[in-house]
């Protein structure tokens, strides 16, 4: 009765077959037989373990004190999963020693087409929700070190230039004069930047672009939001 060790490939081979037409251990709704499976496994099926994995990574989505709320009462892991194991191999190895030509049930084809359409509807809403959860944008946040020419260079008008660069996917942000040398102080701005539309090589083509104000850029931090 059950997977077995469900820590080996065999055990989460039993697992994705098990899956192969059901999106949960029990029933049609998430339940603490579900926890107990997930628990029990210490990491992501392989891949070539479609079911498992895609079944895997559905309860990955939900947090601890979600599954606290599923229904049902924990059992031990060998309560779930498939029915019988060696002696009811053995048990069903004696009763076709017996019944070698008595067919009970007639063809599998229609059960077999009815648990593979099943699956096809499973897999088919289980892609549609995933498909309705809003992407997330990776975004960035930048501080900017822009240096002047000189003492002379109007700090202000260096801001106002810089703040004035405006595109899709760009936040500005604060921004303070740090002293540098020879009473020449820097502009240190900071920003927020959608990465994929963004990048720190077009805001400093973009700040050098104000030459008689800007001598050079750097970049003084990159972090991942």
């Amino acid at each position: 009765m059950g997977f077995g060790n469900i820590k080996t490939k065999d055990g989460q081979k039993q697992l994705n077959d098990f899956l192969a037409d059901r999106s949960y251990i029990e029933g049609y709704v998430p339940s603490q037989a579900d926890v107990v499976v997930f628990e029990a496994l210490s990491a992501a099926p392989p891949a070539d373990l479609f079911h498992a994995l895609r079944w895997f990574k559905h309860m990955s989505s939900y947090k601890k004190l979600e599954m606290q709320s599923w229904p049902g009462v924990k059992q031990p892991l060998g309560n779930y999963g498939p029915k019988g194991g060696a002696a009811a191999a053995a048990a069903d190895s004696d009763d076709d020693d017996d019944d070698d030509d008595i067919d009970l049930f007639g063809s599998d084809d229609e059960a077999d087409a009815a648990a593979e359409k099943l699956k096809e509807e499973r897999l088919a809403a289980y892609a549609a929700k995933k498909s309705k959860k809003p992407a997330l944008i990776a975004k960035s946040m930048i501080i900017l070190d822009v240096k002047p020419w000189d003492d002379e260079t109007d700090m202000k008008e260096v801001e106002k230039s810089v703040r004035s660069i405006d595109t899709d996917g760009l936040v500005w942000g604060t921004s303070k004069l740090v002293p540098l040398a020879y009473g020449i102080k820097k502009l240190q701005i900071s920003c927020v930047v959608e990465d994929d539309k963004v990048g720190t090589d077009f805001l400093e083509e973009s700040i050098t672009a104000f030459e008689d104000f800007v001598q050079s850029v750097d970049v003084a931090a990159f972090n991942k939001i």
